[in-house]
């Protein structure tokens, strides 16, 4: 994100994946930015976040969110 402060959202506007299974398992955090989305380890909210510009965070759902991942069409 080119920014001259960090985008650091409140602490209320972070969320889990929806795969997220509550038992303290390898999980991911997001928050919205008016750049992109952030992404942190939900084991370790102090820590590092990535943070990834709006135009690849789309590339990056629409390629997770394809139907031939989900065994309904073949992959291309």
């Amino acid at each position: 994100m080119s920014s001259s402060t960090p985008a650091t959202p409140n602490r209320n506007e972070w969320f889990k994946s929806s795969y997220s299974n509550g038992s303290g398992g390898e999980c991911v955090e997001c928050s919205r930015t008016e750049d992109g989305t952030l992404i942190r380890d939900s084991k370790r909210p102090e820590g590092p976040a990535l943070a990834v510009r709006r135009g690849a965070w789309s590339v990056f759902i629409e390629g997770v969110s394809s139907p031939w991942r989900t065994g309904v069409q073949a992959r291309p």
